[in-house]
């Protein structure tokens, strides 16, 4: 599932392949109100009620989980201290999410973020941080970390006056904008998250560089990740009617081409890779997802298949939702790989509080499960290890976040090995041919002797 923003313009022309400009400090959004910038309502008729869960009675551990080895991972470090933001479509209250803070709500005036009609934001958290429970498999990475919630989008809101035209059986027009991202961002940080998960992408046909919402957008994530040092991470999208048209995988045609120069679809916040970890997802074998958008931004994968994670309906989990049509839909997606990666993250940042945003992000990559090539636009520099990440030596440097093109290279001819020295061989068997040789002619010689001193039968 991928969770779309508006900039409230339009969008359009060709696509061509740019990296984000140089941020100007001075668009950065302030964090309050926690409010929506339009007046909004919820859709009406059958399609502005809440989504309904599917309950889950698994008591495994997760088969998207397994390969995390959590129990393990949590001898070293379960996140204690670390207060993790949740930007998404807001966080239920559940038993298993103990302390949660309610931040604000830029959907619905008066919330304050923990209504989630939509489901998403509560899986998102269950991921992240929920308590491990006696004969229950399933439980957050981070379990000992809070959650901070700030409700910023949701599909089942809209701005006023837009349903006039509607009959019940509409779907609502969907309602989170870019520039309120960027505000929400701002408020985590200022707010004392550690960690800000951003489940969520706007997916953009063109470069979006000179349009004022993404420049504050850009200004938000430098400032949550340079001035409050926070790690921020976020989903990759997925190739979905949000991102439908995708980016193209590598030529192997042209190896040297640049990923950059091919961009056709703008991933936000994702774009921003320099203060960014954006996160593809693999399915339970670690195999990469065909839904991932890939692009040059991408920095880790983790699981995004087959989730379970808390019931935003009901105290226990869940492992899918029924939109308003009765359809089931599983929880899966790139925007459930990014809090298995934000939860590792309050486990480094727990265990080694001295490290900065950046060199968290770094240890996080150069532990990660490598594809051959290093890195790739679909998983970045592979999929995350909880426990390698808590306690592997990092690298100074990582693989260039590009495709290595293939090259030739002459290997050298190898030296011709040197010939056997044979001298103690030859010392030896020649000093055993002397002495045979002696004792040879020293037998010989004693024949004449004997004949010459000998008596014969003549003689007696």
């Amino acid at each position: 599932m991928a969770v779309s923003l508006n900039a409230g313009f339009g969008l359009c022309g060709t696509a061509y392949g740019e990296r984000p400009p140089p941020i100007n400090p001075g668009l950065l959004p302030a964090g309050d109100p926690a409010a929506p910038p339009d007046k909004t309502e919820r859709g009406s008729g059958v399609n502005g009620l809440c989504f309904r869960t599917q309950a889950s009675s698994e008591v495994a551990v997760p088969t998207s989980q397994r390969s995390l080895d959590l129990e393990r991972a949590w001898e070293f470090s379960r996140g204690a201290g670390q207060l993790v933001a949740v930007i998404d479509t807001g966080v239920q209250p559940h038993p298993r999410l103990p302390d949660l803070w309610a931040a604000g709500d830029y959907v619905a005036a008066g919330g304050d973020g923990t209504e989630d009609c939509d489901v998403h934001g509560t899986v998102v958290a269950g991921i992240i941080a929920a308590t491990k429970v006696e004969g229950q498999g399933f439980a957050g990475v981070a379990p000992e970390a809070r959650i901070l919630t700030i409700r910023q989008t949701s599909s089942l809101y809209q701005a006023e006056g837009a349903g006039q035209n509607k009959s019940p059986e509409d779907f609502p027009d969907g309602y989170g904008k870019v520039s309120s991202l960027a505000s929400a961002i701002r408020r985590a940080a200022d707010m004392g998250a550690r960690v800000i998960n951003i489940s969520l992408v706007a997916c953009n046909p063109s470069s979006p560089a000179a349009e004022v919402a993404f420049g504050a957008l850009g200004a938000a994530v430098r400032y949550a990740a340079v001035e409050k040092d926070v790690v921020i991470v976020s989903s990759a999208g997925n190739a979905d009617n949000n991102c439908k048209s995708g980016n193209p995988s590598p030529d192997p045609l042209k190896p040297a081409q640049s990923l950059w120069d091919t961009v056709r679809t703008y991933v936000n916040p994702a774009w921003y890779d320099e203060y960014v970890l954006s996160v593809g997802s693999v399915d339970s074998n670690g195999a990469p997802s065909s839904f991932t958008v890939p692009g040059p931004w991408v920095g880790i994968a983790a699981p995004g298949e087959g989730i379970t994670s808390l019931d935003a309906r009901t105290t226990g989990i869940s492992d899918g939702k029924y939109d308003n049509q009765g359809k089931y839909m599983p929880y899966s997606g790139t925007s459930f790989a990014a809090p298995y990666v934000s939860g590792v993250a309050a486990l480094v940042r727990s265990r080694f509080p001295e490290l900065s945003s950046k060199q968290v992000i770094e240890r996080l990559q150069a532990t990660a499960h490598a594809p051959a090539e290093g890195w790739n636009p679909y998983i970045g520099y592979g999929a995350v290890d909880p426990i390698a990440a808590l306690t592997n030596e990092v690298p100074d440097e990582l693989p260039p976040k590009e495709s290595s093109p293939a090259r030739s290279q002459q290997l050298a001819v190898p030296a011709a090995a040197p010939p056997p020295d044979n001298t103690a061989r030859n010392v030896a068997l020649i000093g055993t041919g002397a002495i045979a040789l002696i004792l040879t002619l020293g037998l010989l010689a004693s024949f004449p002797i004997r004949r010459k001193f000998g008596m014969s039968e003549d003689d007696i």
